[in-house]
């Protein structure tokens, strides 16, 4: 759903852009608390930091693996519900617009003029929508790591579709086209509940595979009952039993991450994304305006001066995911430094 520049006209996409940029300021905020360093911290952010970058670069991978929903048509992961349950909805906002950023520069994927809207619709709306219906969803269901799994599948599958809806209203705004808002709505929104259920299947699939192995990594699963336990004699100082190494985990995605960025990524669906087939049947795609770094080595997904298609598509993937997760790393270690040095001037004041 990455929008191109030319189809939302200037002034819509500069209000779109401070809105975009307020949303991520108030994330920025929000998120130091997800990130952990002080005595208010969310319960395990000390291990949220170093996971919320590799959150960005699985993303970045998953997003690569378009998969066919409809005759002639394909969708991808858009990661909103997916980065919020995972590490929490003001990093997830971060995650994804640290994904948007580096595939609009680097690869040339959604325009610049359009980065806002981008931000809006695949950032902001998708991890505000599927967390408001994850925590109705808790609210109701009883307490346990099924209830987290199915609410992030009930999550996802309803973000997408509210991505089309907010894309839609931007359009009735700013659209550079003249093509009938109610076309245009049935459309996207059509063809985006099909993707919701790509999105919300991925997005159950990881998160149990996650919650199995470390459920305390799991931001929205915090809280949860913990099995009663059984003792033949009383162990008040007994030392708790030995978790996994976060590193192990961490390994463990990036892996999976490069492998489904450098590998996988090959044999993802060539069929048009949803938002490029209702551009192309309603003539939207006539707008379109020539990206402004479209002559990047990396522009299409594909490392320049390599003939061969899987290699110079499999280099890409590897960059974009190390290039993310370092991206996305360093930023959120920043913001959970940044909390650290606030507490320290305000002690010292």
């Amino acid at each position: 759903m990455h929008v191109p520049d030319g189809f939302i006209d200037a002034p819509v996409s500069l209000a779109a852009g401070a809105v975009a940029a307020a949303a991520v300021a108030v994330s920025l905020r929000g998120a130091r608390r997800e990130l952990g360093n002080g005595p208010q911290q969310a319960p395990g952010a000390d291990r949220t930091a170093p996971l919320a970058g590799l959150v960005a670069a699985f993303l970045f991978a998953v997003q690569m693996l378009n998969f066919p929903v409809a005759a002639g048509t394909s969708g991808h992961l858009l990661g909103g519900a997916l980065a919020a349950v995972l590490v929490g909805p003001y990093t997830g906002v971060l995650c994804v617009t640290v994904v948007l950023l580096l595939q609009a520069f680097l690869f040339a994927d959604g325009g610049l003029t359009a980065l806002g809207v981008n931000i809006l619709t695949m950032a902001v709306v998708t991890v505000v929508v599927s967390y408001a219906v994850f925590r109705l969803l808790q609210r109701v269901l009883p307490r346990g790591r099924a209830s987290v799994t199915g609410g992030a599948f009930a999550a996802a599958l309803v973000s997408v579709p509210a991505a089309a809806v907010a894309f839609t209203g931007i359009y009735a705004l700013g659209g550079t086209a003249d093509v009938p808002l109610g076309k245009v709505f049935a459309a996207m929104t059509g063809v985006h509940v099909l993707i919701g259920l790509g999105e919300a299947a991925i997005t159950a699939a990881t998160v149990g595979a996650v919650l199995a192995v470390r459920p305390d990594l799991v931001h929205a699963a915090q809280g949860l009952n913990t099995p009663l336990e059984l003792r033949t004699s009383p162990a008040p100082d007994a030392a708790p039993a030995p978790r996994r190494p976060v590193r192990r985990l961490w390994a463990a995605g990036l892996l999976l991450a490069l492998v489904l960025g450098g590998g996988v990524s090959f044999y993802a669906s060539a069929e048009p994304d949803g938002l490029e087939k209702v551009a192309a049947d309603n003539g939207i795609d006539e707008q379109e305006k020539a990206h402004a770094t479209e002559g990047s080595p990396l522009a299409d997904y594909a490392v320049s001066g390599i003939a061969g298609a899987r290699l110079s598509g499999g280099l890409a993937g590897v960059v974009g995911v190390g290039a993310t997760l370092a991206a996305g790393t360093g930023a959120f270690l920043a913001v959970r430094r940044s909390r650290a040095a606030g507490r320290a001037a305000d002690e010292r004041s």
